[in-house]
């Protein structure tokens, strides 16, 4: 039972690991599966099959045929390990390590001429020397096909295809099966060529297009920071000139005792408090969701990622007619509802709708590709390990509203914001609920 147990949770987890992927991180997994079942596949197919013929040839033929069966699988084994490395160089990461070639290209030769003995012995019939045929450069060329450009893979095939035929016909094997061989190791090279390059070239430009939108991101932060760096260096800039030119001549005033100085202070003062003021304007102007705004913006961010985008209700008065604290509210959700579906799951679609009843304003935020966790990385409650929900849910109570999240179908994750159009500012104890401050944190785009 403890096996059958630990086999069961092996599985399960393997399946927990498949849908925390991203839907990139799947094809990628997939294609790299792929190319190793080939290998396994020919080898224990046209590779094994046909050696069955050499236990009735004698000890000679036995012994060369478990040598080749030894050989595919080590080939296998080596192509397999290589492919990760192959698929590196060819994305343009680490160059591929050449002295590991060294111990493949051996073994190809030694399979080469265990195929010529075997042949040569009478170890294996007609059709079992061409499905041999066709298995003997497969292993040896999926990663290898990864690592130099496609006409020189061509040539050396050629060339290998080549000397098999000219070895082959050393040993005596018919003109026709010569042909059928030439024919079948050029047509199994043409199959590699075909499965493994144009594979890892379309992961390729869709792992560059996955960092282009990343990039994209990024940028578009920066830009935010300099917009809102500019607007600092504005507000301050010439009050931070005037305040110095002041105090300079203050100073001045006083060592001649000119009670002037006293009046020129207290300008000074002022003129920090009036700045002090307009830096708390902008950080809150930069700080506070205008709901318009962020579902313009949202549309925009989830659009430029591959997520289409539907928004319902935007241009009714369930929401542009609101109270602004409702607004205010509502975007906040709509930005941090919009960053987590890019942050979690793998979503393709994301649907926005408003909805005004008599008191309220309801704000729905739904998007596929949730995977088991949700889009906003816990559980619906609150208590997971983000804090995007906690902070919302602290937002909307100052307004007397309420918050649900949760799983609304298959791969579906619903977020649903409630306010009322009258907030509530009392709490049941009779105390005033404080209200959201501008300089409040939360989860801004910069997280990603």
């Amino acid at each position: 039972m403890k096996g059958l147990k630990g086999v069961i949770g092996r599985v399960r987890s393997w399946r927990r690991g498949w849908h925390e992927r991203s839907k990139l991180q799947r094809i990628d997994l997939y294609t790299r599966i792929t190319l190793c079942s080939i290998t396994w596949f020919f080898a224990v197919s046209w590779g094994l099959l046909p050696l069955g013929t050499a236990l009735g040839e004698g000890p000679v033929a036995i012994s060369l045929a478990g040598a080749f069966l030894v050989a595919n699988v080590a080939q296998s084994v080596l192509s397999n390990r290589d492919l990760t490395a192959a698929f590196a160089h060819y994305r343009g990461g680490e160059p591929f390590p050449r002295g590991r070639l060294r111990l493949p290209a051996a073994i190809q030769v030694a399979m080469t001429g265990l195929l010529v003995g075997l042949a040569a012995v009478g170890g294996v019939k007609e059709q079992g020397l061409a499905l041999l045929v066709l298995d003997l450069p497969v292993a040896f060329a999926i990663p290898y096909v990864l690592l130099i450009p496609v006409r020189r893979f061509l040539l050396h095939c050629a060339a290998y295809a080549a000397v098999v035929v000219a070895l082959l016909a050393a040993v005596g094997v018919p003109g026709r099966l010569l042909f059928a061989a030439a024919v079948s190791l050029l047509v199994v090279s043409l199959l590699v060529l075909v499965s493994a390059r144009p594979s890892v070239w379309s992961l390729t430009a869709m792992w560059q297009a996955e960092e282009a939108r990343d990039m994209q991101a990024r940028l578009a932060v920066a830009e935010e920071r300099l917009r809102f760096g500019r607007d600092m260096h504005d507000v301050l800039g010439r009050n931070l000139s005037v305040i110095a030119l002041k105090s300079e001549l203050a100073v001045e005033l006083a060592q001649r005792g000119n009670p002037a100085a006293v009046d020129q202070m207290v300008e000074v003062q002022r003129i920090a408090r009036a700045s002090q003021q307009e830096v708390r304007d902008v950080v809150r102007g930069y700080r506070e969701a205008d709901l318009p705004t962020e579902l313009t913006g949202a549309r925009g961010v989830l659009e430029a990622a591959g997520i289409s985008v539907s928004v319902e209700g935007a241009d009714g008065p369930a929401g542009i007619g609101a109270p602004a604290a409702v607004q205010a509210a509502l975007g906040w959700v709509v930005r941090e509802t919009a960053t987590n579906v890019l942050r979690h799951g793998d979503p393709r679609h994301c649907r926005i709708r408003l909805a005004r009843t008599r008191d309220a304003v309801v704000l729905e935020v739904e998007n596929d590709g949730a995977g088991p966790t949700g889009s906003l990385g816990d559980d619906g409650s609150g208590t997971g390990g983000g804090s995007g929900l906690a902070g919302l849910r602290e937002r909307l109570a100052a307004l007397g509203g309420t918050l649900d999240a949760g799983g609304a179908g298959d791969d579906l994750f619903r977020v649903t914001a409630t306010v009322p159009l009258t907030p509530a500012r009392a709490e049941p104890g009779g105390r005033p609920s404080p209200s959201p401050s501008p300089d409040a944190p939360s989860a801004l785009p910069e997280e990603r």
